[in-house]
Order: structure tokens, then sequence, then C-alpha cells
């Protein structure tokens, strides 16, 4: 990682989303809004519902016996899922202590520590497993937050074994106008990467990366906005006790613009699944 890239890396936060979110995910404020804005509560602070998280399994087409890895991922929910309904052995990593620590109590939780393990690790930086470790890459909006994205991309595709599979999702895809008021607002909780529509594609097919199907899921991003914004007014004397007031309205703006540039469809989300390419082909 370039100087540059590390210094963008470390742009001041005005939400402090994921430290405020994993240090009190156990809350019962922060619960009760997660029940309330997904079809089910494994920990998520991202777009990501556990219906579609089971449609990308599917797509990653993992058996038992194989192994994946989730990139930034959070207090492992999702991770413990995949394990659940692949059979595979499954490690997710993080840069978030308080989500690592998270992680690693819902897997002894739910007696997957034998099949499910979670590291603290910085994701955009060379990853921290030898060539052809897995079968399996999978990042739910996270990609975003890394400055170098073809250096990732070739690092995912390192890591993984001849036919393996790599699935993202970018959810800061650029499909319209936007203002530098709401690039600065829908980029407070840290360091976000803007991609134009196309690049990713071009990127992955540079990396060696074969492109096997993109798909738009913007809807989601503005449903899930919706309803998370809602659920945190309706507890908002809870939160404001658990975060203050200050975090409380920031995060309330933070949903509010990704709402707005949602559903204008001026900024999407997009799923994007590609393969490395076996031994000689």
């Amino acid at each position: 990682m370039t100087v540059r890239a590390a210094k963008e890396r470390n742009v001041s936060k005005e939400v402090d989303l994921y430290d405020g979110h994993y240090g009190h995910i156990d809350a019962d404020p922060q619960i009760a809004v997660r029940r309330a804005t997904y079809d089910e509560d494994v920990g998520q602070a991202s777009w990501i519902t556990v219906a579609e998280a089971d449609t990308f399994f599917r797509a990653l087409e993992l058996v038992p016996g194989q192994t994946a890895l989730e990139v930034a991922c959070g207090s492992g929910g999702i991770t413990c899922r995949m394990a659940l309904e692949t059979g595979a052995q499954c490690v997710g990593i993080d840069l978030n202590r308080h989500g690592i620590e998270g992680a690693a109590r819902r897997a002894q939780g739910q007696g997957l520590a034998s099949r499910v393990s979670f590291q603290v690790a910085d994701a955009g930086h060379r990853l921290p497993f030898p060539d052809g470790s897995f079968d399996a890459v999978f990042c739910n909006d996270s990609i975003n937050h890394f400055p170098t994205r073809l250096e990732i991309l070739r690092d995912w595709y390192r890591v993984l074994r001849p036919g393996g599979r790599l699935l993202y999702t970018d959810p800061i895809v650029v499909t319209g106008q936007l203002t530098n008021e709401e690039m600065r607002a829908r980029s407070s909780i840290g360091f976000f990467l803007f991609t134009p529509l196309g690049c990713n594609e071009r990127l992955l097919a540079e990396s060696g990366f074969r492109v096997v199907d993109v798909q738009d899921l913007t809807e989601a991003v503005a449903s899930v906005a919706r309803r998370w914004r809602g659920a945190r007014t309706e507890r908002k004397a809870a939160l404001v006790a658990l975060e203050g007031e200050q975090a409380f309205g920031g995060l309330q703006r933070f949903l509010a613009t990704v709402y707005t540039l949602a559903s204008e469809r001026r900024l999407s989300r997009y799923m994007y699944l590609a393969s490395k390419p076996e031994r000689g082909a």
C-alpha cells in the first residue's frame, strides 16, 4: 500500500458505526433494531439479509470439505451461517477487534468452534494465508473501504485454489449524479472508494478472474436503510443513552442519505461473482 493510500484509508470518521455497533452488539436496543431491520438477526451492520446471504452461498457452490474465507466478517454471523448452510470450513477476518471477539463468542455458542475460526487482520494488506488456501472468498459490502482495489483482487486471486469462486458486493457504484455533500455524508463512517459502473468487471479481468455473474442489488439497500433508520427512530431514547446524542444523529443522517441515493438509483449496490480458472484453462 502506498503512503497516499494509507493516508486515505485513515480518513477520520464522522460517524463511528462499526465500533459503536460491535462494541454494543449484545445490548438490548441494538438487538431490537436488528430484529426490526432484517429478516433474521445475525449481528449485521450492512445491507445483507439472511435470505440474500443464502443465495450468495449457493452461487459460491460450496460443499462439505471445502474451505471459505469471509473478508471483513464483522461479528461473524454470516460466516457462521455459511458454515451451517454449506458444510464448509470457514474463516472470517476483520480489522475490528470488537467484531472478532463477538464472532468468536457466536461460533462457540452455536457449537461451530471446530468448523469456524476468526482472526483480526487488515484486509487492506496482503492476506495472512498461503497461496491456494480457499475454495471460495466472500466479501459483503466492504470492498469499498479498501483503496487499492486491483491489489486486493489480485490477492484474493492468490489465496483461491484453481476453480475457486469469488463473490463480493460493492455498495458504492456510481450510477448517477452526486453532490459533494452527498458524497461526504455517504462516506461519513470512514474511508470510501466510489467506483464507476463497469470498473469492477474490468479490474476482475485484469486480476485474472473470469466474471460469471453481475447483479444489481440496489433495491435491497434502500429497503434496509429505510427500515434501519425507522427502527432506530422508534428506539431513540435507549440508543441515545447507549451511543450519545451526537453519534445517534450522525448515524441517522448517514442512513437517510443512503436511502435517498439508493432509492433514486444514483448510488448503487452490485454483486460480482467470478471464478479463478482451472490450471491450463
